[in-house]
């Protein structure tokens, strides 16, 4: 009888220690950057296939490669504004169709990278129409700037290539500055509302709130995708934590790091509020925080540092353009991170060719194999 018992148990335990390792490898099929996805789509419907590089190209916005990501940042900007999660859908989808037709490498097309800087130029003149939501006059310039950033990015490639470096927004702020510059802020057809620089003085003298300027933190990783609601913004960050906790630690630690840059140069209130103040730290510290650069306590500190130069060039940007009614976008984070990747020294060991940059995660495993595979190999030669 007690042996009958004890068989019973360990079966039980055995049955209990299988699903855990189920459904723990199910959890780890969703991580990452889901490369068996795309040999399961090959040959699968070509709308299908579409919809994966769509959501592949959503996440590459917040420097992720996750389609399930993807999708729950769909998810969340619905969640904060249907017509901006239309306006971001439309953006994505028209840029991959156009890389598609014209014949864009297939492989990158596939990763998303034709598709990010058009769902961030159709975000941005969302934000910035003053014609209000559902003004369907705006979904001709969303289509045309979003086709536009296809042959920026294709045009910029070759360029930026000679030395390892990702054409990363170049493009969509490149086109949306264009694009606010020739329509005009009383445009007929396409009115927008002037920026505001960052260093503008706060009316009445207004108490900073301790309250505020911590809910302003994780708004700066909403901020990424133009959306200063708290709950998208954590559903926004749970996305890049389902690609990969330590880009998710950075893009908090970064957007922290902004958020302080902004206090000690005083900016406006509502720009520490809203997250504004740091949406370009956490980029600047997510690009070296492991995706571009193996992590390790040398480039955890290289990301703050980066977090910071990113917020403070982001605050001088924004005073310089918000003169002429201009947003600076992210144009601090990009400039600071290709900076970055070009310095020499000690730090460019832990640097990542471009075409191999994967979850940091991934990154990190891939190295530490690198390296033990060289220890193997010198050894070997050793006589």
């Amino acid at each position: 009888m007690w042996m009958d018992t004890k068989t019973e148990v360990e079966e039980a335990s055995r049955k209990h220690a299988s699903l855990s390792r189920r459904v723990l490898n199910g959890l780890l099929w969703c991580t990452g950057d889901m490369v068996h996805l795309d040999k399961y789509m090959q040959d699968k419907w070509f709308v299908l296939q579409l919809a994966v590089w769509g959501l592949r190209g959503v996440t590459r916005v917040i420097l992720a490669n996750n389609p399930l990501s993807g999708a729950l940042i769909l998810a969340a900007l619905y969640w904060a504004s249907p017509w901006q999660g239309l306006l971001g859908t439309l953006g994505v989808l028209a840029s991959t169709l156009t890389a598609v037709i014209i014949g864009q490498d297939s492989a990158e097309v596939s990763r998303g990278l034709y598709g990010f800087n058009g769902m961030l130029v159709s975000l941005l003149m969302g934000v910035f129409s003053s014609a209000g939501d559902w003004y369907w006059w705006l979904l001709l310039p969303v289509c045309l700037g979003s086709a536009t950033c296809v042959f920026l990015f294709s045009g910029l490639s070759p360029v930026l290539d000679r030395w390892d470096l990702p054409v990363a927004v170049f493009p969509f702020n490149i086109v949306i500055v264009l694009y606010l510059l020739c329509t005009g802020q009383d445009n007929p057809y396409f009115p927008h509302h002037p920026a505001v620089p960052a260093g503008a003085l706060e009316p009445n003298g207004t108490e900073l709130s301790a309250v505020e300027v911590l809910h302003g933190i994780p708004l700066g990783v909403g901020q990424i995708f133009a959306c200063n609601a708290l709950g998208p913004s954590l559903l926004i960050l749970g996305a890049v934590l389902l690609y990969s906790p330590l880009l998710a630690i950075h893009a908090l630690l970064g957007s922290a790091v902004g958020t302080l840059t902004g206090i000690s140069m005083a900016v406006r209130h509502d720009f520490l509020y809203s997250g504004l103040s740091g949406f370009n730290g956490a980029l600047g510290c997510m690009a070296v925080g492991g995706l571009f650069f193996t992590f390790s306590w040398r480039t955890h500190l290289f990301a703050i540092a980066s977090a910071f130069l990113s917020a403070y060039a982001d605050i001088a940007l924004s005073n310089l353009l918000g003169t002429v009614g201009l947003p600076a976008c992210s144009w601090a984070a990009t400039l600071t991170a290709t900076l970055m990747l070009l310095l020499t020294g000690s730090l460019a060991a832990y640097r990542i060719p471009i075409g191999q940059v994967m979850a940091p995660e991934h990154n990190l495993r891939s190295r530490s194999q690198w390296e033990a595979g060289n220890t193997v190999e010198r050894e070997s030669t050793d006589v």
